[in-house]
């Protein structure tokens, strides 16, 4: 598990982890951030940080994304 939960404060996931996560490259995150596909926060060291919260609302967004069976059907 990438993230902990400490109290209700959630640890944020590395560009790594999030990659991980979501079954993709860190090259992948780095673009889909860059392309404000996927959004997180800069620490202030620069580096890229992401909750749970914001990997899964960014996989829900692409699972509306892709079209129904019927709709594949119907194509």
């Amino acid at each position: 598990m990438a993230a902990r939960t400490v109290g209700q404060t959630e640890l944020a996931f590395t560009s790594s982890q999030a990659a991980s996560y979501l079954g993709v490259s860190l090259a992948t995150v780095r673009r889909w951030t860059n392309n404000g596909h996927l959004h997180g926060y800069r620490t202030p060291g620069g580096q890229r940080r992401f909750s749970r919260a914001q990997l899964d609302d960014f996989i829900r967004s692409l699972s509306s994304l892709e079209p129904s069976r019927e709709e594949q059907s119907a194509a």
